[in-house]
């Protein structure tokens, strides 16, 4: 761990004297680091926490937002990449628009020790301008990217509104949210099934309701 954390720290340094990129990284307030163990395994594995954001590029629907990601370095960093997910929730092929898992290559098999958590951040926002629909994370959300691109980036810009204080709202999308809202659905709810369903309130409704 002690050479996990003597390279976080190094990269900590590099993030924060270059973020004229739109690039952030945050130590979290009270423990860096937290003890986890196996179900069944009396050994304990460290695991440091961060807190990263990257700004929407421009020219797409994410343009203007700030998007957040829990960052965790594991004890054999920089060998094995770091665990990333978005904890903002963002409309885009290649991240869930559930959990904020994300698919990416660095992430996995395409990891080298050479990088570092300013190259993933980086890398996630290249991934906001050109997402991968063939190679999804969200299935639903791809295929509305392959097939639909301005209703693809209608919903991607409403969901940066609301959730990314993005600058550019859609009132379609938000009197279809208040409707079924009115009708005593939650907004995260009415906003997820208006947004696989081409903003169409009857079909999201009936949808909402076999659910």
């Amino acid at each position: 761990m002690n050479i996990a954390m003597n390279r976080i720290m190094k990269e900590f340094k590099e993030v924060i004297t270059n973020e004229s990129n739109g690039i952030e990284l945050q130590m979290p307030e009270g423990e860096l680091t937290r003890n986890t163990s196996n179900v069944g395994s009396q050994s304990n594995k460290k695991e440091i926490y961060l807190n990263g954001s990257i700004q929407g590029p421009p020219d797409t629907p994410y343009a203007g937002g700030r998007f957040y990601v829990d960052i965790i370095v594991v004890d054999t960093y920089p060998f094995n990449p770091p665990k990333v997910r978005f904890t903002t929730k963002i409309w885009h092929p290649n991240v869930s628009s559930v959990t904020g898992a994300i698919c990416l290559d660095i992430l996995k098999d395409q990891w080298a020790a050479a990088m570092t958590i300013r190259t993933v951040l980086l890398s996630l926002q290249a991934l906001l301008a050109t997402p991968e629909p063939d190679d999804p994370q969200d299935a639903v959300v791809a295929n509305q990217y392959k097939k639909d691109r301005r209703l693809f980036e209608k919903t991607a810009r409403h969901w940066t509104n609301v959730y990314a204080n993005g600058p550019t709202p859609e009132p379609e999308c938000d009197a279809a949210v208040a409707s079924l809202v009115e009708m005593g659905f939650s907004e995260e709810k009415a906003r997820s099934a208006l947004s696989t369903v081409h903003w169409n309130t009857s079909d999201a409704l009936e949808n909402l309701c076999k659910g």
